[in-house]
């Protein structure tokens, strides 16, 4: 069985699977990307495919809610340009789920988390050589966008990790913060809504699952009103190394098994 439903769960798990939501809601409008540390907890508390099937509609709703704040704000030049390789990558991440077992894809999780916190450290230092949005149109910037793009399919379908290799191609575009999280809004919303039928099609989502889902969006709603509201307020420097070492640690956790 794929899927996983509210009574497989203890207490604890329950717990821990609440506050991961919780996280989802506060990273699409805060820190987008922080939801990272959520696949670590999902990962963790869940078999490792399961744990992809269950979290991705938690992320739509986090999505909705994002969208619904930053709607004024995406850049639509940007999203047509990454779309293609987005759905390239997705494909090729569907793929490799209908080939891999458990354990494959724990794995794959634990070493992608960890490439993920390395990206955020390379976004964090490329983010002061900015350009203005949607001014990356030469031959080498319409690479760039396919590879980002390409990979960001790949990890968000194997793994719903998407956000940080986005974050770090938005960054590098030029985006300021009210533009980088209108764009990254539409931009996973589109993208994880089209990978609901992979999805079911992998049988990592059913009625049983979506159960589970519809008690855990609950605790997304809170977790997005809060970041709303500290998206002016936080310390960004410090949630972000935070949230590295918090990736860090659930990719080594996933790795050893």
């Amino acid at each position: 069985m794929d899927t996983m439903t509210l009574w497989h769960l203890s207490g604890w798990a329950f717990a821990a699977l609440a506050s991961a939501a919780l996280l989802v809601g506060f990273s699409k409008t805060a820190v987008n990307g922080a939801n990272t540390v959520s696949l670590a907890i999902f990962a963790a508390v869940l078999p490792a495919r399961a744990s992809t099937g269950v979290l991705l509609p938690v992320l739509i709703a986090g999505d909705v809610l994002a969208v619904l704040t930053y709607r004024r704000h995406a850049h639509w030049p940007t999203l047509w340009r990454l779309f293609p390789a987005v759905a390239a990558g997705v494909v090729v991440g569907t793929l490799f789920l209908l080939r891999a077992d458990d354990g494959v894809v724990r794995i794959s999780i634990g070493a992608i988390l960890l490439l993920m916190a390395a990206v955020t450290v390379v976004r964090r230092r490329a983010a002061e050589r900015q350009e203005e949005p949607g001014a990356v149109t030469t031959r080498a910037g319409r690479l760039k966008a396919r590879s980002y793009g390409v990979l960001g399919g790949f990890t968000t379908m194997v793994a719903n990790a998407g956000g940080p290799v986005m974050s770090m191609y938005l960054l590098s575009a030029g985006f300021r913060k009210l533009g980088f999280l209108g764009t990254s809004a539409f931009f996973f919303l589109i993208v994880n809504v089209s990978k609901v039928p992979f999805s079911v099609g992998l049988g990592l989502i059913d009625g049983r699952s979506l159960l589970l889902d519809a008690v855990l969006v609950v605790f997304v709603v809170p977790g997005a009103v809060f970041g709303r509201w500290a998206a002016d307020r936080i310390d960004q420097r410090l949630f972000e190394r935070l949230v590295i070492a918090a990736t860090a640690v659930g990719g080594v956790q996933l790795l050893l098994g």
